[in-house]
């Protein structure tokens, strides 16, 4: 008796529940979607015909069914060989139900919109410290998702649309009221600069801030779904700061919800300031505390509003990115805007919003650069003149 041929097409493989495939992204000339083993953290980008195919391995579709619904949409019927290829890819990595990653699968690094996110590789356990004393990086946890999940069901109460709505609200009002006394402001803070005591006061407290804004990524990435890959502190010396790396958030669904985590640090830096600003607003103008709250408002500002700014590697450029859904925005309108120069015909076949997107920020960014450069020259002239000119 002759045996019965393996019927491939009839097979209904599912792709792991776990598994995270990002929303369509802008890479070069291309739409790519971003593939993710949370397992493993290993990652791969697909087109968006890999993508119509696996978005369908839900376990009840036959491959029949899915291929006649590919034919339909792409014009190409697939053989048998095609679905091999591209069962085996997606068993080797684990990424079906009932498979395990191949330990000697490559594990490319991680692409994100913004390059931010995923970005930081993951060490030994808690206290893992890289690099050297000049330059480097320690793990302050060994479990920065455990430690993100107890400080979301810690703040989860105060995490609701109503009072972030006021805080949101209350922030803006004290910007346009600092706004409304920037030269003021300004006077305050050369003051402060040239007494060393209330401004290692005040860079104190903005340090702190800057560690809670770190932390406000990861507690917004837990409310939304995402995943902290590590929490430590990273150094150049003298400088030395926190970090919180969300690994995941490109994969979130909703554009809003990308938007906020990646925003959460600014807006935290800023609500942080509401106290200072209420404390300095009902304090007289010659007051010497009042000099020391000045400073602490313009430079704690100064800090949260630059984050907003859309260049690499600020909070700003990574909004931009989730909010055109771009990938790698920055070096690619770069490649662009060269390929540009060099050979316009091939620079003509990117696709119309790939051209326009890619010259916009090419522009945008470079005239942003000038403006800052400006405005901080001036800034620095003023604050370093003496008393009696200021």
């Amino acid at each position: 008796m002759t045996a019965r041929p393996y019927d491939l097409s009839a097979q209904r493989p599912a792709l792991r529940r776990d598994v995270l495939v990002s929303p369509p992204l802008l890479r070069a000339a291309a739409t790519i979607h971003v593939i993710r083993n949370p397992g493993t953290g290993a990652t791969f980008e697909v087109g968006p015909r890999e993508h119509f195919l696996i978005s369908r391995l839900d376990g009840s579709s036959s491959l029949e069914e899915i291929g006649a619904a590919y034919a339909r949409s792409f014009g190409k019927r697939l053989g048998e060989a095609n679905w091999r290829q591209l069962l085996g890819l997606l068993g080797s990595r684990g990424l079906l139900d009932g498979t395990h990653e191949d330990a000697g699968a490559a594990r490319p690094a991680q692409p994100g919109p913004s390059g931010r996110p995923g970005t930081v590789a993951h060490g030994a356990g808690g206290g893992a410290v890289t690099g050297n004393l000049l330059k480097g990086r320690m793990r302050m946890v060994a479990d920065a998702q455990a430690t993100a999940t107890a400080l979301h069901r810690l703040l989860r109460p105060l995490l609701r649309a109503p009072l972030l709505l006021t805080l949101l609200a209350l922030t803006a009002a004290m910007e346009v009221l600092l706004a409304a006394h920037l030269a003021e402001l300004a006077r305050d803070t050369a003051w402060l600069l040239r007494h060393p005591v209330a401004l290692l006061a005040v860079c104190t407290v903005i340090w702190f801030s800057i560690a809670l804004h770190e932390l406000a990524h990861g507690v917004a990435a837990r409310h939304f779904g995402g995943t902290v890959g590590e929490i430590g502190l990273r150094w150049r010396l003298p400088v030395a700061i926190m970090y919180c790396t969300v690994e995941d958030y490109v994969h979130l669904r909703r554009r809003r919800h990308q938007l906020a985590v990646a925003g959460a640090g600014a807006f935290m830096n800023l609500v942080l300031l509401l106290p200072a600003a209420a404390w300095w607003s009902v304090l007289p103008p010659d007051d010497s505390t009042r000099r020391v709250l000045s400073g602490l408002l313009l430079l704690g500002s100064v800090q949260a509003l630059a984050n907003l700014l859309p260049l690499p590697p600020l909070d700003g450029y990574t909004m931009l990115s989730h909010a055109l859904r771009v990938s790698g925005y920055a070096p690619e309108s770069g490649r662009y805007l060269r390929l540009r120069l060099r050979d316009r015909a091939a620079a003509a076949s990117y696709p119309r919003r790939a051209r326009i997107l890619y010259t916009a920020y090419g522009i945008g960014s470079a005239v942003l650069v000038c403006v800052l450069l400006t405005g901080l020259a001036a800034a620095v002239y003023f604050l370093l003149l003496p008393p009696s000119s200021a």
